[in-house]
C-alpha cells in the first residue's frame, strides 16, 4: 500500500510531488503520481497552437527549478511540456502516463454504505485503467480542463451553425470571412476577440455582467486578496466563483486600444438564439455562423463521486486544501488553486497535510 496517490501532473501536482519527494517520500515507494495526459504539460499540453508564450497567462515557475528562458513567439504548450517534462526528470518525480482514473472509493464500508468512525485508518482505493492502486491518502490535483462549462441559453438547439467551446478552439484561420458570436467575460473571451478581429472575422461579444477591467496591479497583495474572498465561499462550503468573477480583467494597453476600436465591448447577456444567430437582452440581434463558447471550466472531479464530498448547496467545505467531509482526501484545483497563481502554495500545502497526517516529521 502507498502513502499517497497524486492524481494529477499540471503545476500544483508536480509542486505537491516535488514537496513529499524533499520531505522524504520514497517515489514509486511511498507515493505516485497518475497522470491522464500522453506527455508532460498538464492543461497547457492542450493549448491551441496559436497561443504563444508571449500571449499566454504568465507560466509561473515550479518549485526548485526555473522556467529556462524561451522564444515568446513559440506555443506555449510546447514550452511548458518541454519544462514539465525537464522538471519530472530532474527530480525524478514518480509520473505514471497516461493513466486514466475513474473513480476513488474507500476500501471498507460498513453494511449501511457508510465509511467506518475510524476514517483515517481506512485506505483509499484509486480505480484505473491500468488498476487499482491502494493509499493512505490520495491528493487530488485533476483541475478543470476535462470539463468545460456549456450553458444553456433558450433556443441553443435550434441554433444551426456551428458551435464550440474554449476547449475545442485550435486557430482563428478556421473562422475566415465568418460571423462568430463570442460569449464569456474571462480572459481566453477577450484574446479570441482580438485575434480574431486581427484576421479580419466579424465578431460581437456576449457578456453576463458589464467586462470588468481594473487597473489594478496584479501583484502579490493582489493575489492574497483573490484566494481569500474565494477561500470564504469554499469555507461555507458554497461553490466557488469563476475566476474572473473574483479577478477582474487588467486594463492593459492592448485591451484598452481593443475597447477604443469597439472590439471588447460587450453587448450584454444572450436573451436567447435563434437558427441564425443570437437576440440579446436589449432585443437587438447579431446573425453568427459561429459560436465560440469561452466560459469556463468547473472542477474536474467526476471520479470522486463515490466519497459524497459536497454539500447541499453543491459546494465542498474546504479548511485550506483539506476536505471537511473526506479527511483522506486533500484536494487542490479547487477554489482559490484551480488558478496558476496559487497552485504552486496549494501544491505544496497538500503535501505538508499529507505529511502531517502521516505523522511524518518535517525537514527544512
Amino acid at each position: 500500500m502507498l502513502d499517497v496517490v497524486v492524481i494529477g501532473a499540471g503545476q500544483a501536482g508536480l509542486s505537491a510531488a516535488y514537496y513529499l519527494a524533499r520531505q522524504g517520500l520514497a517515489p514509486e515507494t511511498d507515493f505516485v503520481v497518475l497522470d491522464a495526459n500522453p506527455a508532460p504539460g498538464g492543461a497547457w499540453l492542450h493549448r491551441w497552437p496559436s497561443l504563444t508564450l508571449g500571449a499566454a497567462h504568465a507560466v509561473h515557475d515550479l518549485p526548485g527549478m526555473k522556467l529556462p528562458p524561451s522564444d515568446p513567439t513559440v506555443p506555449a504548450s510546447a514550452v511548458v511540456s518541454r519544462y514539465y517534462g525537464d522538471y519530472e526528470k530532474s527530480f525524478g518525480l514518480p509520473i505514471r502516463r497516461p493513466v486514466k482514473v475513474h473513480a476513488v472509493r474507500s476500501a471498507t464500508v460498513t453494511d449501511d454504505g457508510g465509511v467506518p468512525d475510524d476514517t483515517l485508518s481506512q485506505p483509499l482505493v484509486v480505480e484505473t485503467d491500468q488498476g487499482n492502486f491502494t493509499a493512505r491518502l490520495v491528493i487530488n490535483a485533476t483541475g478543470t480542463w476535462d470539463k468545460p462549462h456549456w450553458p444553456h441559453y433558450p433556443g441553443v438547439e435550434s441554433f444551426t451553425g456551428r458551435q464550440l467551446h474554449t476547449h475545442d478552439f485550435q486557430s482563428v484561420q478556421e473562422f475566415a470571412g465568418q460571423r462568430v458570436l463570442v460569449v464569456g467575460g474571462g480572459t481566453s473571451a477577450v484574446q479570441f476577440l482580438l485575434q480574431l478581429a486581427e484576421a479580419g472575422v466579424e465578431t460581437a461579444w456576449s457578456t453576463r455582467r458589464p467586462a470588468d477591467f481594473t487597473k489594478r496591479a496584479f501583484d502579490p497583495e493582489w493575489g492574497r486578496d483573490v484566494e481569500a474572498r474565494v477561500n470564504e465561499r469554499t469555507a461555507a462550503g458554497l461553490p466557488p466563483l469563476s475566476v474572473v468573477g473574483v479577478t477582474g480583467l487588467p486594463l492593459t494597453e492592448q485591451y484598452q486600444e481593443g475597447i477604443d476600436a469597439g472590439i471588447l465591448v460587450s453587448r450584454g447577456p444572450l436573451a436567447r438564439l435563434t437558427a441564425e444567430g443570437a437576440i440579446f437582452e436589449d432585443d437587438s440581434e447579431f446573425a453568427a455562423d459561429t459560436i465560440l463558447w469561452a466560459t469556463g471550466f468547473r472542477a474536474s472531479m467526476d471520479h470522486l463521486a463515490p466519497l459524497k464530498l459536497r454539500e447541499n448547496g453543491g459546494g465542498i467545505v474546504m479548511d485550506g486544501v483539506k476536505v471537511a467531509r473526506e479527511p483522506r482526501l486533500i484536494l487542490v484545483g479547487y477554489g482559490a488553486s484551480a488558478s496558476t497563481l496559487g497552485a504552486n502554495r496549494a501544491g505544496r500545502a497538500a503535501a505538508l497535510a499529507a505529511l502531517d497526517r502521516l505523522n511524518v516529521p518535517l525537514g527544512v
